[in-house]
């Protein structure tokens, strides 16, 4: 993910939440209105996120030390899985709380005319930081659907703007049907079963997106068509005989770890080897340019027995 697209898309959205949930607040003050509330206290915990997915993409930047030798890129998970869980959860949890609330004690809205102008201009607003989101999330997709771009991004930032932005629209639109339906049918029940929807979706997302930073946190390694260009950039080489096996993992979303054992022929020479070894090494970075930290051991590789098959399910040779 180019870092500048990410950064524009998350300030565009903590932009635009912060005065949405300004005027949601002012709206809920004087209308009384249960999903004005609840999509008032969605967009401060969007805000929230916006602030703090920018606090860790700056923690990410600092240098490596001795505590953390290989740096501190995963502090981007961390903050997108704080994002993801906690903030959205308490959003969501909050919005089902004031609607069964709602239900268990009605009362008329006031100023109808105010959440729903409220609403409309915030439907707006958000509709501009979806684009944002949308139009720098496609220079980096590819050819990935949708799903497929959130389920593989190794940068959690576009992604998690891209569901914030659609759940926040789905919300608005929960909310304006509720609070609609109860001024045209002077039942209260709607604008509670509005704040119930925007509450479900919100757990919803947080649960989505808390299941893909989990993976991100845990290790996740190289997609498979560049852990297939790594193997076949070292496979090309002419003095490596085989790659016997490789390994692969995200420090951060723009550094990847490449642990490869290579097998070069007996009778070379130390210097030889470790000539052969920084070629390799230069040949992957061109490769995967993400790859920055590059660990290669050479080895003398034994053809299999047969009758005794290897079970390690990275061992590729390089020629029968």
């Amino acid at each position: 993910m180019s870092a500048g697209g990410g950064k524009r898309a998350i300030i565009a959205a903590l932009l635009a939440n912060l005065g949405i949930a300004i005027t949601k607040f002012v709206a809920w003050a004087i209308s009384g209105s249960a999903s004005m509330l609840a999509e008032a206290v969605h967009s401060v915990a969007d805000t929230g996120n916006q602030g703090l997915l920018l606090l860790g993409a700056r923690q990410a930047k600092r240098k490596a030390d001795s505590e953390h030798p290989f740096g501190y890129g995963r502090e981007r998970y961390v903050y997108a899985f704080v994002v993801s869980i906690i903030l959205f959860s308490i959003g969501g949890v909050f919005s089902i709380y004031e609607g069964f609330n709602k239900l268990a004690d009605p009362h008329e809205l006031k100023y109808a005319w105010l959440p729903l102008l409220v609403l409309v201009i915030a439907i707006v607003l958000e509709s501009f930081s979806l684009r944002t989101a949308v139009r720098e999330s496609n220079k980096v997709r590819g050819k990935e659907s949708w799903i497929q771009f959130v389920r593989h991004a190794k940068a959690p930032e576009l992604p998690v703007v891209l569901l914030e932005d659609v759940a926040a629209l789905t919300g608005l639109v929960f909310a304006f049907l509720g609070v609609g339906l109860t001024v045209i049918t002077g039942n209260s029940m709607w604008d509670a079963i509005g704040t119930l929807a925007i509450g479900a979706l919100l757990v919803l997302v947080a649960v989505i997106l808390g299941i893909e930073t989990k993976s991100l946190l845990v290790g996740e390694g190289a997609r498979p068509a560049d852990t297939e260009a790594i193997r076949d950039a070292i496979n090309a080489d002419p003095q490596v005989e085989a790659l016997i096996h490789l390994r692969t993992l995200y420090l951060g979303p723009e550094e990847l770890l490449v642990a490869a054992k290579v097998a070069f022929a007996p009778k070379k020479k130390l210097t030889e080897v470790a000539a052969a070894i920084n070629a390799l090494e230069v040949r992957v970075r061109k490769a995967v340019p993400v790859a920055r930290v590059i660990y290669i051991e050479p080895d003398i590789y034994h053809r299999p027995d047969k009758r005794n098959p290897p079970t390690d399910m990275f061992v590729i040779k390089a020629s029968d």
